[in-house]
């Protein structure tokens, strides 16, 4: 089992920074992939960035070059950090975790940009 909780959302102005982070409990040295959704009013839940056990990143089109997945040393808190926000970024932000059987999700963080 793997237990993760987000924190660090709220409200931001547009051009603004938020970094979130992502607690992780439990089962750690099963996990392969920790990755950041997020999911909009109405809309479907979203793929942002990935950071796999060999520490390699990946991001989605929408936010490459403007947010940064990353991790602490002990793997036990997982960050994004988002910077250029924008209006469309507004959503809620979940944390997840892939292992070889199981994958596993937090409560989400609420994230909003808005002037």
């Amino acid at each position: 089992q793997v237990q993760l909780v987000e924190s660090g959302g709220g409200l931001v102005q547009p051009g603004g920074s938020l970094r979130l982070s992502c607690a992780v409990s439990g089962s750690i040295a099963r996990i392969d992939v920790m990755a950041w959704y997020r999911q909009a009013p109405g809309k479907q839940r979203d793929w942002v960035a990935r950071i796999t056990r060999d520490g390699n990143t990946n991001y989605a089109d929408s936010v490459k070059g403007r947010f940064t997945i990353s991790r602490d040393n002990t793997k036990t808190t997982v960050y994004l950090q988002m910077n250029s926000l924008k209006p469309d970024d507004t959503a809620v932000y979940y944390c997840s975790a892939r292992t070889y059987s199981s994958d596993y999700w937090g409560q989400g963080t609420q994230v909003t940009v808005s002037s």
